[in-house]
């Protein structure tokens, strides 16, 4: 009897502990070797380990859970908690996602800090009003261009198969008589093999991850823009943690913040050395591409306006204040 009166209080410690954990999907579109996967995975490790085990966060990288376009949908209708998006991926439905994807406004870490503390605010509210929480957003390394030939200017570009992965990256093609072809990150590396693609706008990490110097041999440092991956939680999700798990789950994230900027450009300079040493050109855009591409910029800019209306103009007021 004793015995039995054992087990069964053995049972119920074990049931309870079990009730007491929950458990997160995190789906993510990138490599599990990127910078920004790395920093997720550290970031469940850090909330496991402050919850005491209480909450534990598993990473789903390369698109495996959900495809990159699907990630928002997923972590708003609670088939994952928690979720990794490239905030320009969404521009069409609100404008605001993609004011860090337009060309030249923020061309450096520091003026990237300072466009988004002025997103912040709007994105959050936006964010709320989805049933969702902006826990922190990381920026890629400024964007380039990769191409098969050499470019002087932005009539070079004209009818290449350029790479769309954002409506703005779509509407770069468009204003120098590129070709537009969406492809998604994991699909890349094929599109490139297969000639479906030759140039797109990115950042050095993609071009590391996708091997594209396999494919394609040249990469001009434009500095174009710095277009962040944020961390969207699921309210609901969050609101039924208890109070000290919820603050685990907040201060880790602030920690992810920080430590993936840091991370972002470090990894700038890295990524180049990289892509050197395996055969791409480097090179620094002429007089003539950078004034066409800040035409592009400048059209971008005032399209953008006019869709993103007083919500927008604020934004930008904010960020050219800092």
């Amino acid at each position: 009897m004793q015995t039995r009166i054992a087990l069964g209080t053995a049972a119920l410690a074990l049931a309870g502990s079990a009730f007491a954990q929950t458990k997160w999907d995190l789906p993510a579109a990138y490599p599990a070797g990127n910078f920004h996967t790395e920093n997720l995975v550290q970031f469940a490790g850090d909330v496991d380990k402050a919850s005491g085990g209480k909450l534990k966060i598993t990473v789903h990288p390369n698109a495996s859970l959900f495809k990159a376009p699907e990630i928002k949908r997923a972590v708003q209708g609670g088939q994952a908690q928690i979720g990794e998006v490239l905030l320009v991926n969404f521009q069409n439905e609100w404008q605001i996602f993609g004011a860090d994807g337009l060309p030249f406004l923020a061309d450096s870490y520091d003026e990237a800090m300072k466009l988004y503390k002025a997103q912040k605010p709007a994105l959050e509210k936006k964010l709320g009003e989805q049933g969702m929480l902006l826990l922190y957003a990381v920026p890629w390394p400024p964007q380039g261009i990769y191409v098969k030939k050499p470019i002087a200017s932005a009539a070079d570009l004209k009818g290449v198969k350029w790479r769309a992965y954002s409506p703005a990256t779509a509407r770069i093609a468009e204003l120098v008589g590129a070709q537009p072809v969406t492809v998604q990150a994991a699909e890349l590396s094929q599109a490139m093999a297969t000639g479906v693609v030759e140039s797109y706008m990115s950042s050095g990490s993609t071009g590391y991850d996708t091997k594209t110097y396999e494919h394609i041999k040249y990469w001009y440092d434009t500095q174009a823009w710095l277009p962040k991956n944020a961390v969207i939680v699921n309210k609901a999700a969050f609101d039924a943690l208890d109070k000290p798990t919820q603050a685990a789950v907040l201060k880790a994230g602030a920690d992810a913040e920080t430590r993936g900027w840091a991370t972002s450009k470090a990894k700038n300079t890295e990524y180049i050395e990289l892509l050197k040493k395996n055969g791409m050109n480097i090179v620094a855009p002429s007089e003539q591409l950078k004034a066409d591409l800040k035409k592009v910029g400048d059209t971008m800019l005032k399209e953008w306006l006019e869709k993103a209306g007083a919500e927008g103009q604020a934004v930008v007021d904010a960020f050219k204040k800092m």
